[in-house]
């Protein structure tokens, strides 16, 4: 009875001992909770997050071409996500997700015994929920009240949320790397897709990520990326995720993040000068908000067509350095650093493709053939017919050493050995901008030839003259006083007397020659600048300006003197697109827009744009025909010149191309096009503005700093490809469109050297308003021409 009664004395005991430990055990846990539980949010408040999505900028058929704000996010709910990527994370992070509590304590008790036994706190026993806590609202100190901290929240979220909710937060809130937060945004950024068309091996990627996202990047360190991919695929097949063959086919597959991202193919899209100005714009609308609120904005930009253009405009630049001289290398590595294969790697990683233009490293010359080493496409050779400055029988030596920076153009060439080209990036800069000419949308906006060599937007900001390219306006005035296309203007030698003896202006024509008694189509067509100087002072210098503004072109930017006919005036590219437009939408203004519909994070549509359309009625307009169907005359854009005149100036501009300064564009093999060149004194603006009846494009070239672009550097030889590139591209399947011709105009055969209609049969056709064609009777008594050279005082 005795050892029964001891027996049952040592139970009560160790009973009592294990309720005392149980006991200080509660307390303890409850006087932690007391303690940390008032420092964080109640049940109530937890799980009620708002992310900070950035401000996104898309193009007209949704293609991305811009994104601001601190944190790259673009969240999805838990139904969008595929299954196979939650698997992924549940292996890689927490594979007891499903069924514990918020808390793994068997994850818990691992780690406790893992620091007992080595010291180290190489185990943190977090679950995914633990995770989503310390995201959600703790700081990443790695402290044990840290920790407690976390399975407090840990078992809150639980008590507030279900599991598929946590999951969603998790994965929408979780930092990735590269500015990514959440795998929306993730598998933008390093694969350029949504998350239904990653592949599991992609999939396991991302998976990997969360542990140490700047470590595991699959771009900046593939090797650990993929170590840690096929760690998450390990996991995957243990916990029956995914069977043999899946396991097999995705650890063999090679490391495609970045292949269709912004880091490896910085062309992918440029649209980056639109996209800085939706982006001023939206913070003058919404202040800093703009970056956080999750805004998307579509604008009027057409993909293919500004994809077009910034090809068109870095070829239009790279021909002109071509013609001129080479710059030299951009810099030289030192001679230590070429010893050292990986030196030379790791100097190229830090170097950014520009403007298409991908840098290399010259490792040797070999007469007239280059060995080079690039960052991304492994070793070239280019030979002298892919070096445009390689001359006669030069070596390569002459140009290039080893160790030298250089860049290289890709020329899409299938034999390997003539994919590159010898380049560099341009000192000229240029602009284009295509606009629709009945709502004013702009559908292409280039300001330079890289952002991100220079942020200087020249398609709005720059404002340079015209030249030549002005003169349409200015014949156009003419046309709406008095003028036909075929009234006679001298075209001969004048002097024009300032105030001082020796202030005198003698204005020429371009080629130095002179031409006489010259019909005004011809004066336009081949650009005559004597013609245009003696239209101006007969139409009269402030009846012409007032006129012209018109156009959009605003009257404080012309000179107040006779060089306003030579295009002494100043305008940005943008201006100059808004007036052609004019002459292309049969005389109605249109104002230019780029931002069609602004939505904000929650979806819904806080701006619309409803531009004035060049119509004459609302039911003849097809651009109106989605509207409510009500007759909103505020929609149509004001008819500021005669659909007479506009359609004459722009047959004129036909013959610009057919016959006269503008033969360039013949190539193209389309007769509606109407088009001028642009060239000032000493050729340092060089210009070509054309259109048919649904696009009109404006290309510039000049020198940020006025100077000559050197000989024969014109509108003709340094704009004008540009344009033809791009217009041939961007109405490439398109049918012909000429702006229909208005019911009084009239065709009338005519003298072509008198002007006058033409007397017993023969002569040339022209086109007249009704009414004021030749009549017969001019034509006997005709003969008296404008042959006045006298010293005009120049105002």
């Amino acid at each position: 009875m005795k050892k029964r009664s001891r027996g049952v004395r040592v139970v009560i005991v160790l009973l009592a001992g294990l309720l005392s430990a149980i006991t200080l055990a509660v307390c303890v846990v409850a006087g932690v909770y007391l303690y940390f539980g008032p420092q964080l949010p109640d049940a109530g408040d937890i799980g009620q997050t708002q992310f900070n999505e950035p401000l996104r900028v898309y193009t007209a058929d949704h293609k991305l071409i811009g994104e601001y704000g601190t944190e790259r996010r673009k969240p999805v709910t838990y139904d969008e996500i595929p299954k196979q990527q939650v698997d992924a994370f549940v292996a890689a992070e927490d594979d007891r997700f499903w069924e514990h509590p918020g808390v793994d304590y068997q994850g818990l008790m691992r780690a406790v015994i893992h620091l007992v036994t080595t010291g180290r706190k190489t185990q943190g026993g977090s679950t995914i929920t633990m995770q989503l806590a310390r995201n959600l609202y703790l700081s990443d100190a790695k402290t044990y009240t840290r920790k407690i901290k976390e399975m407090i929240l840990a078992l809150r979220l639980e008590s507030k949320l279900t599991k598929k909710q946590i999951m969603e937060l998790y994965l929408n809130k979780i930092y990735l790397g590269e500015r990514a937060y959440g795998i929306g945004a993730a598998a933008q950024v390093y694969y350029n897709k949504p998350l239904d068309k990653l592949d599991l091996a992609q999939r396991a990627m991302l998976a990997g990520l969360p542990k140490a996202p700047s470590a595991f990047n699959p771009i900046v360190n593939p090797t650990r990326a993929k170590q840690r991919r096929d760690y998450v695929l390990r996991r995957m097949h243990a916990l029956g995720f995914i069977d043999d063959a899946a396991w097999k086919q995705a650890r063999n597959a090679p490391i495609t993040a970045g292949e269709g991202s912004d880091q490896k193919n910085p062309a992918r899209y440029e649209a980056r000068y639109i996209a800085e100005m939706v982006r001023q714009d939206m913070v003058a609308r919404y202040g800093d908000k703009a970056y956080t609120g999750g805004y998307s904005v579509v604008t009027t930009i057409r993909s293919k067509r500004q994809r077009e253009a910034d090809h068109a405009l870095r070829k239009d630049l790279l021909a002109y350095d071509a013609r001129h001289g080479w710059h030299g290398p951009e810099k030289t590595l030192h001679s230590s650093t070429m010893k050292d294969p990986k030196a030379v790697q790791d100097a190229l990683d830090d170097m950014t493709t520009r403007g298409g233009l991908v840098p290399a490293v010259v490792l040797s010359t070999d007469g007239q053939t280059v060995h080079l080493q690039t960052g991304q496409y492994g070793k070239v050779s280019i030979g002298a017919s892919q070096i445009p400055w390689l001359h006669g029988n030069k070596a390569a030596s002459s140009l290039v050493s080893r160790g030298d920076v250089v860049r290289l153009a890709y020329t899409g060439a299938k034999d390997k050995d003539k994919q590159w080209t010898l380049a560099q990036i341009p000192k000229v800069q240029g602009a284009l901008v295509a606009m629709d000419p009945h709502t004013g949308g702009i559908e292409a906006l280039v300001g330079g030839f890289d952002f991100g060599l220079s942020k200087f937007n020249r398609a709005v900001q720059a404002r340079r003259q015209p030249g030549s390219s002005f003169k349409p306006f200015l014949y156009s005035a003419a046309l709406a006083n008095g003028f036909t296309a075929a009234t006679i203007v001298n075209d001969a030698p004048v002097v024009y007397q300032g105030s001082g003896l020796d202030d005198s202006w003698r204005p020429q024509n371009y080629s130095g020659t002179i031409h006489g008694p010259t019909r005004l189509r011809e004066g336009l067509v081949h650009s005559l600048n004597l013609v245009s100087i003696r239209v101006l002072r007969r139409v009269g210098i402030g009846t012409a300006i007032d006129y012209i503004s018109k156009f959009g072109l605003p009257a404080n930017q012309m000179p107040h003197n006779l060089s306003l006919a030579l295009g002494s005036a100043t305008f940005s590219p943008l201006q100059m697109a808004t007036a052609y437009s004019v002459l292309a939408n049969e005389g109605y203004q249109v104002k230019p827009y780029y931002i069609s519909k602004i939505t904000n994070g929650r979806g819904k549509v806080v701006f619309q744009a409803k531009p004035k359309v060049a119509c004459d009625e609302v039911s003849n307009c097809p651009a109106l025909t989605d509207t409510s169907g009500a007759d909103d005359t505020s929609r149509l854009a004001p008819h500021v010149i005669k659909s007479d005149n506009a359609y004459i100036v722009g047959d004129m501009m036909r013959d610009v191309i057919k016959h006269g300064t503008g033969r360039g564009a013949l190539k193209l093999g389309r007769t509606d096009l109407s088009g001028k060149t642009g060239t000032t004194n000493h050729q340092i603006d060089a210009w070509f503005s054309g259109f048919n009846a649904n696009l009109v494009t404006v290309t510039w070239v000049g020198f940020d700093k006025l100077k000559p672009m050197g000989h024969a550097e014109t509108g003709a030889h340094a704009a004008l490809p540009m344009w033809t590139d791009f217009m041939g591209a961007a109405l490439s399947g398109q049918p012909e469109a000429i702006p229909p011709k208005p019911d009084d105009i009239e065709t009338v055969q005519i003298n072509p050297q008198t002007g006058q209609r033409a007397l017993n049969g023969g002569g040339i056709p022209e086109i007249f308003r009704k009414g004021h064609a030749p009549t017969v009777e001019q034509a006997r008594h005709s003969g008296k021409h404008d042959s006045s050279n006298e010293v005009q005082q120049l105002f």
